[in-house]
């Protein structure tokens, strides 16, 4: 059995925590966990970022997966904006703008909620063959802790 799990990249002064999952389900579900336990470790708010991250990774490996390719998902804090963004390998799957989705789908409601939750959300291209979608929350003042400075 392979080992599907890698080393997270963590530095605690820069806020900043990455780590490389391989494509599945099941990663996606354990991204969402690793998020959420860095935002509590970090004293931010960690539940909008945690349905974020669950919207983007499910995304990730359903849409943007590719056999044999990882996702990566990177939390950057700074005093005021925490920053989520999920990398796959499908650049050439762009996600549509959030839009209504019809009543009777049983998908495709997944940006709506990232549009709902989070201050701003976007794609970045590259380097090829990637895609990286991202999405800021803005932080109250109350979060802002020396040890997350950008």
């Amino acid at each position: 059995m392979t080992q599907d799990i890698r080393i997270p990249e963590l530095t605690p002064a820069a806020g900043r925590f990455s780590i490389q999952w391989a494509a599945s389900r099941r990663n996606a579900h354990r991204a969402r966990t690793a998020a959420a336990g860095q935002l509590r470790a970090w004293g931010l708010p960690h539940e909008a970022a945690a349905h974020i991250v669950a919207e983007l990774t499910a995304n990730a490996v359903t849409h943007g997966r590719v056999p044999g390719r990882d996702f990566r998902l990177t939390l950057v804090a700074s005093a005021t904006v925490l920053r989520i963004e999920v990398a796959d390998a499908r650049g050439d799957r762009l996600p549509v703008a959030a839009r209504e989705a019809d009543d009777a789908a049983e998908s495709g409601r997944g940006l709506l909620l990232v549009a709902a939750l989070a201050d701003r959300w976007g794609v970045t291209s590259g380097p090829s063959p990637t895609k990286t979608v991202w999405a800021e929350l803005d932080l109250p003042p109350s979060c802002a802790d020396p040890a997350l400075t950008s």
